[in-house]
């Protein structure tokens, strides 16, 4: 008999650590889908997308190099969308349909291999309203000023351009509230990887044996 994996959603605002926790829950043995990733993806491969994206910014954020390889300036389009709600509303409402169209396979799949756990890592689950749609959601968390260093790390912008992204971004207290797992990234990585494996291991025993 065929059983549904777990549904766990894994969230955070930028700079929290989502992706190094969804890593960790990944050697534990948990099926990984990267929300953001198949977004970035759709953004490339898909025409519907490609030319929603024209449409909503105009076809200047495309371009293709001398093999005909399509890019797209995502720096260009942060600038908007950070500042610009109905623009980033917009943007959501083409990509996140086709997001959990690519979820939902994910979800088949898993189904029938017999998988535990499935962790659908993205940066907005409460505010698109997939929370319903999951078991169980874990935020990750960390210290504002420790979030912009890491961000701005990561070449994501200055640290005004973080600052902006992260106040189009639910607060972390808002996210807190609504969490069932609230993992702290404010230590080292072994720190992480015991908070990380304790979820891990209440997830788990939310799992009826066969």
């Amino acid at each position: 008999m065929e059983h549904l994996p777990l549904l766990v959603g894994v969230t955070g605002g930028i700079g929290s650590g989502k992706s190094t926790v969804c890593a960790i829950l990944a050697q534990m043995g948990c099926e990984l889908f990267e929300a953001d990733k198949v977004a970035r993806e759709l953004q490339l491969e898909d025409p519907g997308v490609i030319l929603g994206i024209e449409e909503i910014f105009g076809s200047g954020v495309y371009s293709r190099d001398p093999a005909g390889r399509l890019s797209i300036d995502r720096k260009a389009i942060a600038a908007v969308v950070f500042s610009d709600p109905e623009k980033l509303a917009a943007l959501n409402r083409l990509i996140h349909p086709k997001v959990r169209e690519a979820f939902l396979r994910e979800v088949r799949r898993c189904t029938r291999e017999g998988k535990k756990i499935l962790c659908k890592e993205a940066a907005i689950i409460f505010e698109s309203g997939m929370e319903g749609e999951l078991d169980r959601i874990i935020v990750v968390a960390a210290d504002n000023d420790l979030r912009v260093e890491r961000a701005m790390a990561r070449g994501i912008g200055t640290r005004e351009e973080v600052r902006k992204r992260m106040q189009a971004q639910w607060p972390q207290e808002r996210l807190i509230e609504r969490a069932h797992y609230v993992i702290f990234n404010d230590g080292t990585l072994e720190e992480l990887r015991t908070q990380t494996e304790q979820v891990y291991k209440s997830l788990m025993s939310l799992i009826p044996s066969d």
